[in-house]
């Protein structure tokens, strides 16, 4: 399990904010990217490297 207790949580530039639902995104951790729910912020989060990440971003571009 990450340690993401240095994490900078920012909101995602695509989450709309409509009624609080926001991802947010920690980027600041070396080799490791989390994205969490903002209604849930001691709930889980996901990890990617940033490899993945950047993937995941490119495809979600592709598909709007």
């Amino acid at each position: 399990m990450a340690d993401l207790a240095s994490a900078r949580w920012r909101k995602s530039t695509r989450s709309a904010g409509n009624g609080g639902e926001c991802v947010e995104v920690a980027d600041n951790l070396p080799g490791l990217v989390a994205v969490r729910d903002s209604k849930d912020p001691a709930g889980p989060a996901l990890t990617f490297t940033p490899a993945a990440w950047t993937t995941f971003v490119q495809a979600s571009k592709q598909s709007r």
